[in-house]
């Protein structure tokens, strides 16, 4: 019998998915699940016929492997994993390769790699975006890990996941150890406030401009046909359009309080640890958390009646502003995104290619759009760009877009429509000056004179009787 290119283990949607778009793409699979019931129920169901092993244990996987052996592990992350390891180092042999495909914190990845290159083995952290069509149908993966492992690894996971256009994959070496599964939580961060910003946009068309569902499907449909044309528009617009069994809008059946599953949290976390300002982000996973207390909100709201005076404007007009700001807010939070990557890069010592990323996230991912082919350019152009917003590109969109974007946040202020994403992207540019002198004022932390050269500090006996005794550490 035919020995399997690579093994999956865990039979959940997609793990189930990845199998099939590995073997339409030539690879044998075999696979494993702890249920054993569902390995029965999968070769015997949708694999039947197909170059697929079912397995009853992880020593019967390993045995139908070629070496080095590859084994890919599609199960929760956490304390699962951990455990799973320790199964695969039983009956694995040096040399041999462990992909975890889950959405690991990059810590722990960090850590597993080093454990599992010290018995001799590789690993490999992988993020896998696209949710469950695009796990069956192309994903755009970023692996990282132990380099070692990416000539075994490669022709599998460029063979299976997204192409843009010009057949370029969505999927390249992303770095060492913990780098696939940071930008992994990036991309999910940034996911998170697309998603936040859209609801930001629906929510002003619908409470202020007083727009039907069918009429926003119709917006939807306009705008992604425009800058914005991406994943996630698209599938708002055929939202929109959806019925429930009535005739009326599913959407506006469904309650207000929406899941999470940590990787935006992570990704507050992550920018917070390194000093970046990550606003729009923060926001987003804010708002979802404020969304969780349903029963709060509905309390609040017999005690704050919410009145939303009636919009005077030309409302096509505002439609356009609508979709300049959304456009200008997620330009911020990709600069706020791509700057945390860079950030971090240099605390754990990553080599990170930002153009390739963008092309990673091109195709197959949740926040796939035209808009990250910019992306791309910016850093073919400039590998070494600080900010994104100082490419000449972005640079002149902001400037023609803010108009409208102060516009909408203003007016959203002013009539009382919830809008943290929108209204803290503008806020991106913040003067420190007083600041530094509040902190210099109570705690002697001293600052830098704009006629002097950076480097140098100074500390001001404000109050005449603080001696001129500064403190040690500046970013106390």
């Amino acid at each position: 019998m035919k020995q399997a290119d690579i093994g999956l283990i865990g039979l959940a949607v997609m793990g189930e998915n990845l199998i099939m778009n590995m073997e339409s793409k030539g690879f044998t699979v075999a696979c494993y699940n702890r249920t054993t019931s569902k390995v029965d129920a999968f070769v015997e169901g949708r694999a039947k016929g197909k170059n697929i092993i079912g397995c009853h244990s992880i020593q019967e996987l390993a045995d139908n492997l070629a070496k080095p052996r590859k084994v890919f592990c599609m199960v929760k992350a956490g304390a699962a994993v951990d455990a799973m390891i320790e199964e695969l180092l039983k009956v694995l042999e040096p040399g041999d390769i462990i992909i975890d495909g889950g959405n690991s914190h990059f810590p722990d990845t960090i850590r597993r790699t080093k454990y599992v290159e010290e018995k001799g083995l590789l690993y490999v952290g992988t993020g896998v975006s696209g949710g469950e069509e695009g796990a069956l149908k192309g994903p755009s993966m970023m692996p990282g890990g132990s380099p070692a492992a990416w000539p075994y690894v490669k022709p599998i996971f460029q063979a299976i996941c997204a192409k843009v256009e010009d057949g370029s994959p969505c999927c390249d070496w992303v770095g060492e150890n913990g780098a696939g599964h940071f930008v992994k939580m990036v991309h999910n961060g940034i996911e998170y406030g697309d998603m936040q910003l859209i609801c930001e946009s629906y929510q002003l068309m619908r409470d202020l401009l007083g727009m039907s569902d069918d009429e926003m499907h119709e917006v939807f449909k306009q705008w992604n046909t425009t800058e914005l044309d991406s994943y996630l528009i698209e599938i708002t617009r055929d939202i929109l359009a959806y019925k429930d069994k009535d005739g009326s809008a599913l959407v506006e059946n469904i309650l207000d309080t929406a899941g999470q599953k940590g990787t935006g949290k992570w990704t507050g976390i992550a920018a917070l640890d390194e000093g970046v300002p990550l606003t729009l982000i923060g926001e987003a996973v804010f708002a979802r958390c404020l969304s969780a207390m349903k029963a709060d909100r509905v309390e609040a709201s017999k005690v704050y009646a919410r009145k939303i005076p009636a919009f005077t404007g030309d409302k096509a007009k505002f439609v356009e502003a609508i979709r300049q700001a959304l456009y200008a807010s997620k330009i911020v939070s990709y600069a706020q995104g791509y700057t945390l990557m860079r950030t971090a890069a240099k605390t754990y010592g990553w080599n990170l290619n930002y153009g390739g990323i963008a092309l990673m996230w091109r195709g197959g991912c949740i926040i796939r759009s035209v808009f990250l082919g910019k992306i791309k350019e910016a850093y073919d152009k400039n590998p070494e760009l600080s900010n994104l917003l100082l490419d000449p590109y972005f640079k002149e969109t902001i400037e023609k877009l803010v108009p409208a974007w102060r516009e909408v946040a203003s007016t959203a202020l002013a009539y009382g429509i919830p809008a943290p994403t929108m209204t803290s992207a503008l806020s991106y540019f913040v003067p420190a000056n007083l600041l530094q002198a509040q902190r210099d004022y109570f705690g002697a932390h001293t600052y830098e004179r704009l006629d002097s050269p950076r480097g140098q500090f100074f500390h001001t006996n404000w109050t005449g009787h603080g001696g001129n005794t500064s403190a040690a550490t500046y970013n106390a």
